[in-house]
């Protein structure tokens, strides 16, 4: 995830202030003139979808034409600031709960008028500025466990109904990964013998990634990672700072994970491994299907994740829809955001296997395109309906999260105890909140 110089920024609040007398309108001519939209997005698998969504839309839409960009992920978020900096940025775009914060206080987004209720709440939570909503909800994407099923058959250990986890190490997830985890000898953790060097397998992967790991085991623990929207940083609390040791410990203590030298960003191979068979346990998001699948060798599950002490709580990251607030064409930019609420775009987005859709009571087609590969998704849909939390919704978060996994990197390594790493973060992260 790149994240944007604060100069550009800084231009960016300078230029919409000289455009906000202009870039209104619609663009001239009457009725009969074509007009094209420009639809941004960074994922090429859904671009296919995307195609039959606007050929739906322009057919239903004669006088209305949209041209899709695609853009690399990594270069996505650059180009944006750039564009929303010139004036000239796309009409109906991508925006995920970390960048809005940037793109709202600085009045890029125009306000959506559609029923909030209809969405699940979390997504329409994480585009919500000051009792209004600045996005479509498009889709959810929730941490889920894959495993690898012939792993669990070779070591004779059923799937728990239920994985659990507490501080002190007693639950099923951690007894559960012990007896995944076999070094080279064939002992398990806990057993004399075991070197944790050699491992040939592991039961878990525990690793730096904040969306798929710590800050689920945070908020299962009755921490917080913000203390309000647009507040301020408050995971260095005793709850937080318990979950975090946790989450450490599977590696440094319990052995069945990793070591951090192997799997701290930006160079992790956690989905290799997993990939490889060298993981049974592996919390990853459902987006993320469609690049693992085609790829294991293995059949694979899905699980729900671990519940903690306070019950279990998952991050759910939705993607909104967004509107320039200084489109040419308001009214039609407007009117295709609109559209892509709606539950023939979202059905057919999650029909094709690509999302689940952010209107509630369309899932089942995401769950029957997986259960045709032989892969069951409903403990993500399950999971959705319970506690979920959205990625931290404040400002500064993009330009705050490299340093954020820099620290953390040191505390996954065992050089930083979770308190001190913890400390250290939450000071440095609310220095970027404004």
């Amino acid at each position: 995830m790149s994240h944007n110089p604060p100069i550009r920024w800084a231009l960016l609040g300078a230029a919409l202030l000289a455009l906000t007398a202009c870039g209104s309108g619609s663009g001239g001519g009457g009725e009969s003139d074509q007009v094209t939209l420009t639809y941004r997005l960074w994922d090429d698998q859904q671009k296919v979808g995307y195609e039959k969504v606007m050929a739906a839309f322009e057919k239903a839409n004669p006088g209305i034409h949209v041209n899709i960009e695609l853009l690399p992920y990594d270069q996505y978020w650059t180009k944006l600031t750039a564009d929303a900096v010139a004036g000239t940025a796309p009409d109906v775009f991508w925006m995920t709960p970390t960048q809005f914060p940037e793109y709202v206080t600085k009045g890029v987004l125009s306000p959506v008028q559609v029923d909030a209720s209809k969405y699940h709440q979390t997504v329409v939570g994480s585009f919500t500025y000051e009792n209004k909503l600045y996005g479509v909800p498009k889709d959810w994407g929730i941490v889920g466990l894959l495993y690898n099923k012939d792993l669990f058959k070779q070591a004779g250990v059923e799937m728990p109904d239920k994985l659990t986890w507490a501080k002190d190490g007693t639950g099923t997830l951690l007894d559960t990964a012990r007896k995944l985890t076999v070094d080279e000898a064939g002992k398990h953790p806990g057993e004399a013998g075991f070197d944790p060097a050699k491992v040939k397998t592991y039961g878990f992967a525990s690793w730096n990634h904040y969306q798929t790991q710590w800050m689920n085991w945070v908020s299962s623990n009755g921490g917080k990672l913000v203390d309000k929207p647009f507040g301020k940083y408050a995971f260095n609390d005793p709850a937080s700072v318990e979950a975090l040791q946790f989450g450490v410990d599977l590696i440094n203590k319990h052995h069945v994970a990793p070591p951090a030298t192997q799997t701290n960003p930006p160079t992790g191979k956690v989905t290799d491994m997993f990939k490889a068979g060298k993981v049974a346990m592996f919390p990853a998001n459902n987006a993320l299907l469609p690049f693992v699948a085609p790829e294991a060798t293995f059949e694979m599950g899905v699980a729900a994740m671990p519940e903690g002490p306070q019950g279990r709580s998952v991050n759910l990251n939705g993607l909104a829809e967004a509107v320039y607030a200084k489109s040419k064409h308001p009214k039609e930019a407007m009117k295709l955001a609109e559209y892509l609420g709606t539950q023939e775009p979202q059905k057919m987005m999650a029909d094709g296997g690509y999302v689940f859709p952010a209107l509630n009571g369309l899932s089942q087609g995401y769950v029957d395109y997986w259960k045709a590969k032989k892969i069951d998704v409903t403990p993500f849909e399950q999971e959705a309906q319970g506690s979920t939390f959205p990625l931290p919704i404040t400002t500064g978060f993009t330009g705050f999260e490299t340093k954020l996994n820099q620290i953390f990197n040191e505390m996954y390594l065992g050089k930083l105890t979770p308190k001190a790493a913890a400390d250290q973060a939450v000071a440095e992260g609310n220095a970027t909140v404004k």
